[in-house]
């Protein structure tokens, strides 16, 4: 799987913990940033991870923040993207069978190290159902192309 992984200052230590653990069990991991835990703002890293995730660059991405919830709001901005911030492995499940959530977003500040290799290997083991939650993944990307389901 490949694999685009960023997070800002506050993410750092998380985001090298899940880096060494998905590139132990064998995927392709392309780190986007930061290079140290100095202050950084984190849209940037977002941006570059969300643009390789919608870009085709990546299947998955992954980004860490302290809370995950900035991290989330700017990948969202990305059309193709649908980020979403996991605190639990059956969330990163529903995520991906039901909304074909193609970012993960990690809280670098209440996440621990074994909770978030848990939530990242269940967020990449688990496919999209499809079915009747293809209609629903459509209709996001016709807000996103500002396409009225009216």
């Amino acid at each position: 799987m490949r694999i685009r992984i960023g997070s800002d200052h506050a993410g750092f230590a998380l985001k090298e913990a899940v880096k060494l653990h998905l590139l132990a069990t064998e995927h392709d991991v392309v780190d986007a940033g930061p290079a140290s835990d100095d202050s950084v703002d984190y849209p940037q890293y977002a941006l570059k991870v969300a643009r390789a995730v919608a870009a085709g660059e990546a299947d998955l991405g992954v980004l860490v923040c302290g809370t995950g919830l900035g991290m989330e709001i700017a990948a969202n901005k990305v059309p193709g993207v649908r980020a979403v911030q996991v605190s639990d492995p059956e969330f990163a499940r529903m995520a991906r069978a039901h909304n074909d959530a193609n970012v993960l977003t990690l809280a670098g500040r209440y996440t621990d190290e074994p909770t978030a290799a848990r939530i990242v290997d269940t967020f990449i083991a688990t496919p999209f159902d499809g079915g009747r939650h293809e209609l629903r993944v459509a209709q996001i990307r016709d807000i996103e192309n500002g396409v009225g389901l009216d």
